[in-house]
């Protein structure tokens, strides 16, 4: 990968909008080339700038309404072919998966993601959301977009799913006296994980999602949780009645395999 390849990735991941993939190849290049962190600073405080257009204020409903529409409305791009690709020596070799005996109705004892628009390129994020603040005057609809883009996709979709009619959730505890909660809504279209108290990680390690339909591991997208264990993450994927959703600890940016190394730290039926 080369330096500018890294950027746009870095755009994509201030705003939250890596697809589980392109986060993986993210993680890995920062880890090999930590002289680029600058790029992920730089794309941090631009966002931070946006925001602070306006002072937050609550818009009309009407204009909340028209702005998010407009969002919705912008052109979706293909992926650009990439130049380079990884190679056997950049992956670490990871054990068999270990989740195939997760099912519905067997979840072990005691345990309790937006597509990438990269063809936008890196700058095309931040010129999208600043050409919409200015489209839309500085103010109410300015303070609406820039929220929309700096605030994390998990948050926006959990409220979106608990305005919802058919807003339906599933609860479990950890061990060590934790709790996970998926809420889901078919409406909506989109599952979030909430939980307090996971288990911590080391630094070269990745929570990972899954949705376990019947026997079969489907990888849902990675998440970070705070210093304390908390965490709200967006599952990537269509989610279907009766999956199990589950976490794993794998390396960081996610199973290599796109399998499960790790037995389950939770796994939560949805049935």
């Amino acid at each position: 990968m080369n330096e500018q390849h890294f950027a746009e990735l870095a755009a994509g991941h201030a705003l939250h909008a890596l697809s589980p993939d392109d986060e993986r190849e993210f993680a890995l290049a920062l880890a090999a080339h930590p002289e680029w962190e600058h790029h992920v600073r730089a794309d941090a405080e631009a966002l931070a700038r946006l925001a602070d257009l306006s002072e937050p204020i609550d818009p009309p409903a009407r204009v909340r309404h028209d702005v998010l529409a407009r969002i919705g409305a912008m052109p979706q791009f293909a992926a650009e072919p990439r130049a380079e690709a990884a190679t056997e020596e950049d992956v670490p070799v990871v054990a068999p998966p270990v989740l195939s005996d997760v099912t519905a109705t067997e979840v072990p004892a005691g345990v309790g993601t937006a597509p990438t628009r990269r063809g936008l390129g890196r700058r095309g994020w931040f010129a999208l959301a600043a050409s919409l603040a200015l489209l839309l005057g500085i103010g109410g609809a300015a303070a609406i977009v820039t929220q929309q883009f700096a605030r994390p996709a998990a948050v926006v979709a959990l409220e979106q799913i608990e305005r919802a009619e058919d807003a339906q959730s599933a609860s479990t505890t950890l061990p060590d006296g934790g709790e996970a909660t998926v809420h889901w809504s078919s409406s909506v279209g989109e599952a979030v994980l909430v939980s307090e108290g996971l288990p911590p990680i080391e630094a070269d390690q990745s929570y990972e999602l899954w949705f376990v339909r019947g026997t079969d591991p489907i990888a849902a997208g990675v998440f970070e949780a705070d210093h304390s264990g908390n965490a709200t993450a967006l599952l990537a994927g269509e989610m279907s009645p009766g999956d199990v959703i589950a976490v794993t600890v794998e390396p960081l940016g996610g199973s290599p395999t796109g399998e499960p190394s790790s037995d389950p730290i939770l796994a939560i039926p949805t049935a």
